[in-house]
């Protein structure tokens, strides 16, 4: 039998002593590290304290058939991978038990000592490029996490650099102006210049502290993502494109930035998107903590989303956000009834 990277753990359950010695013999010296349980009662106990890379399970046993055993260990979350080992004329039953989870099973005759290291193997090495996958994604995951949480960073650093060091300039620049109107007092034409500068400064300190407040939306106080949604719905007013409001019914305090960012972002783009297709007259945005977790819907009453625009970058963006926090995000649209966008965060208290 071919031994998988690394040496596995096999219990094998069989109230049949002698086939129970034979087993454990061929298996240990194929290079398997083996542990033997003469009833159901015995690997309940063993599975209790350890727990093997794959278990051979005989389903008749005296004292628990194997199929109670699964239910069992089921009701206990404590099931491993197993392969079943069960007497001719039981095939039906095997098939049934394969059902509930069963890598694969062998019959018991004159072969078996034959064919089960070949299914064992065959078993273990499912195992592993499963193990392999799933460390494939989680590692995948963390990485995804890692960028997002650079992104977020960087994009921090410039609204701050923005806000501190451009506005600063121009509100400096600003004061100037309004000290160089007062010299120029005298000359109606080059006062009112010197007014259309400073007026053009403004809407520049206006811009910047809007575009830093885009790239730092959230700050580090409990309240922020509710002030932070606030202000989205200032802002999308302000455009006099459509109207938008955040109904919040009761203060929510948010200690965790991380999801405090991702629910903005998240807002943001719905709202982007409801601005660029959905042609509504209204959107409203809605945070609410309870029973189910903590929830941010933002709906329109526009058009609803196209044919292809349910596969834009924003709304995958949308899902990987909501994805990397632990988060569900759900897209309901009808044409003509709008769009809505539900992000819910089940564990968050």
């Amino acid at each position: 039998m071919s031994e998988p990277r690394n040496t596995p753990s096999i219990l094998i359950v069989d109230d049949d002593e002698g086939l129970l010695i034979l087993l454990a013999d061929a298996f240990r010296t194929g290079g398997c590290r083996v542990d033997t349980a003469a009833s159901g009662a015995a690997a309940l106990a063993y599975l209790a304290q350890h727990t093997p890379d794959l278990m051979l399970l005989d389903l008749k046993m005296k004292d628990l058939g194997g199929r109670a055993l699964i239910e069992r260990l089921q009701q206990e979350n404590s099931l491993v991978p197993f392969v079943v080992v069960t007497g001719q004329g039981d095939e039906r039953v095997a098939v049934e038990v394969m059902k509930e989870g069963a890598l694969d099973y062998v019959t018991k005759d004159t072969r078996l000592l034959d064919r089960l290291p070949t299914v064992v193997s065959r078993a273990l090495q499912v195992l592993e490029r499963n193990r392999a996958l799933a460390a494939a994604e989680s590692e995948r995951r963390r990485l995804e996490r890692e960028i997002l949480e650079i992104s977020a960073r960087e994009q921090q650093r410039i609204g701050e650099d923005l806000h501190d060091g451009l506005g600063q300039q121009l509100s400096a620049i600003e004061m100037l102006c309004a000290a160089l109107k007062a010299d120029v007092a005298a000359q109606p034409k080059l006062e009112k210049q010197v007014e259309r500068i400073a007026q053009y400064i403004r809407e520049s300190i206006t811009l910047v502290r809007l575009v830093a407040r885009g790239l730092a939306p959230v700050g580090e106080e409990p309240f922020a993502l509710q002030g932070s949604l606030s202000e989205l719905a200032v802002r999308t007013n302000s455009l006099g494109r459509l109207k938008c409001r955040l109904e919040c019914p009761k203060p929510i305090l948010l200690a965790d930035r991380e999801v405090a960012l991702h629910f903005c972002r998240i807002a943001q783009e719905a709202v982007n998107n409801a601005l660029k297709h959905s042609r509504a007259e209204e959107i409203v945005v809605r945070l609410t903590q309870g029973k189910d977790g903590l929830k941010l819907q933002i709906s329109d009453d526009g058009s609803g989303l196209g044919k292809n625009e349910g596969e834009g970058m924003g709304l995958h963006v949308m899902r990987h956000r909501a994805s990397s926090i632990g988060a569900e995000l759900k897209i309901e649209s009808k044409s003509g009834q709008g769009v809505t966008v539900t992000c819910t965060l089940r564990r968050h208290p």
